[in-house]
């Protein structure tokens, strides 16, 4: 039985997919997934457009059941996990155009927490400040979001995330619809934040640079096709397997046979 205190090498554990299986609908969306990932990591989940890398971050924020296997964080189920975890959702999936400030958005994340009546109004405009301090938009505080740049506005949902104090954050797509130099400085941001200690899971599409980026990738196309150093495991034959067809393997694949597919 696994405990909190798991560890690996001698370092903690805090997230451990177990044959992870996830079904969507009557589509199988993440199958036999099996990885270890230590406490203060910095993670890339690369992979395919419906490879599964948003449905392993809603299945670890408890927003869709595990069907098969396990999945634990900190030895807790997602959905008794839950203030471990804060989760910046792809930014597509954020309307710009309603007349929110970037006050109001940070506030969404506190506005989620059960604990949020325990906190004073002076808290929480302590804890917004601070979070929006962090990523270098304290003067942008009483902005309208429409009147940001694509870097800011990413920049406003990590500090929300950040608002929340949790011990894991999942960033979905952080670097889509961004420039280059927008990315850089996420990335810059993302650093000084894995350094107080976090574990940050950021999903990109993108396998260019992540040895100089990330401590370790995990490579997804609906199952683990690599988990590791980016220098050890991002292999010709893994990128192929990621990105290649998978039509062969999954066309049999029902929730009665998720460790029988590969027969």
């Amino acid at each position: 039985m696994k405990t909190t205190e798991e560890s690996v090498l001698g370092d903690t554990v805090i997230i451990v997919s177990d044959g992870c299986c996830v079904q969507l609908g009557n589509t199988p969306a993440l199958d036999d997934v099996t990885f270890k990932i230590k406490k203060g990591k910095k993670v890339a989940v690369v992979g395919p457009n419906g490879g599964g890398k948003s449905t392993l971050f809603n299945a670890l924020a408890g927003l869709v059941p595990v069907i098969n296997g396990s999945l634990k964080i900190n030895g807790m189920s997602p959905q008794d996990a839950k203030g471990l975890i804060s989760y910046v959702p792809q930014r597509d999936l954020i309307n710009r155009n309603f007349p929110l400030s970037v006050k109001q958005v940070v506030e969404m994340g506190l506005i989620s927490k059960k604990s949020l009546n325990l906190f004073s109004r002076k808290n929480i405009n302590l804890k917004i400040k601070e979070a929006l301090e962090n990523v270098g938009l304290s003067d942008k505080i009483n902005e309208n979001i429409n009147n940001l740049s694509g870097g800011q506005f990413q920049r406003v949902l990590i500090a929300r995330g950040l608002a929340q104090d949790a011990d894991i954050l999942l960033l979905d797509e952080a670097f889509s619809a961004v420039d280059v130099g927008a990315q850089e400085d996420i990335m810059s941001l993302i650093s000084d934040i894995n350094l107080d200690g976090k574990t940050i899971l950021v999903a990109t599409h993108d396998v260019n640079n992540l040895v100089e980026r990330f401590d370790e990738v995990l490579c997804l196309n609906r199952h683990c096709c690599a988990y590791g150093d980016p220098s050890e495991v991002l292999t010709k034959d893994v990128i192929e397997e990621m990105y290649g067809s998978h039509y062969e393997m999954f066309k049999t694949h029902t929730p009665e046979n998720h460790h029988k597919n590969n027969d």
